[in-house]
């Protein structure tokens, strides 16, 4: 093993685990490990809800349900400001699905509009619930050669804002049903509301986040040696074909 290590906390996955969110959890430490990087996995559940910052390199934030994605917002918002300078300085979280929206500084449900961790400056309209955004969805990706795939099911509408999308939607409906874009990209966090899980399918996207949160933490870390990615293509290559 090499002496590179990245630290992920896999944040409520007792509660935000929806859309086999582990699956991308998996993903991150088979490809550290296959090239010989140390990896380290805790998770934040509502039995050990402590959150070392300055011990993290990566948060992973999943989907649920709206009831449970507002229960989880009310303990994460409890490190709003610590979220906030993590995502400042450089470190790196993806959130999938229904934890997308909770990076966003509001959102607006049946009751009123409430406040998010602000790590992004998007808003999320939840009261078209019953209209829900539902589909096999492909992207196109600036920086990938491979097309980003994956499945959404969503009722939120999230406006970006002047933020830069993760992709252009070739398929599918993305952020907001209307804007062809899915998801964001700022700094090293990732926001889409893909899943599947997300990253099994689009190893190139994965390892986008991974050499990100290594070159953050080690300034001497330049590149991930190569892998055989010959049926994560596949199973990329056939959702491509199918729906494009």
């Amino acid at each position: 093993m090499s002496d590179f290590k990245l630290n992920i906390v896999h944040l409520y996955p007792d509660i935000l685990n929806l859309y086999g969110d582990k699956g991308n959890i998996e993903t991150f430490k088979k490809r550290l490990l296959w090239r010989g990087i140390n990896v380290d996995v805790k998770e934040c559940t509502c039995d050990n809800t402590q959150i070392d910052f300055d011990e993290t390199d990566v948060f992973l934030l999943g989907g649920g349900t709206e009831r449970e994605q507002k229960a989880v917002l009310e303990k994460l918002l409890e490190h709003k400001k610590e979220f906030c300078d993590f995502a400042e300085n450089g470190g790196t979280i993806l959130a999938v699905c229904g934890g997308f929206p909770l990076l966003g500084k509001e959102l607006k449900d049946k009751d009123g509009v409430f406040e998010g961790l602000g790590v992004l400056d998007i808003f999320t309209d939840l009261t078209k619930s019953e209209n829900r955004l539902i589909g096999n969805v492909i992207l196109e990706c600036e920086g990938l050669s491979d097309k980003v795939v994956g499945f959404e099911n969503h009722g939120g509408r999230t406006d970006i804002k002047n933020h830069t999308p993760l992709g252009k939607v070739l398929k599918g409906l993305g952020n907001d049903g209307k804007s062809g874009f899915e998801g964001v990209v700022y700094k090293n966090v990732t926001a889409t509301y893909l899943h599947g899980p997300l990253l099994p399918k689009n190893p190139e996207l994965c390892d986008k986040i991974l050499l990100k949160a290594l070159q953050n933490k080690y300034s001497d870390f330049t590149e991930l040696l190569p892998l055989n990615d010959e049926l994560e293509k596949a199973a990329n290559g056939y959702i491509t074909e199918k729906y494009l």
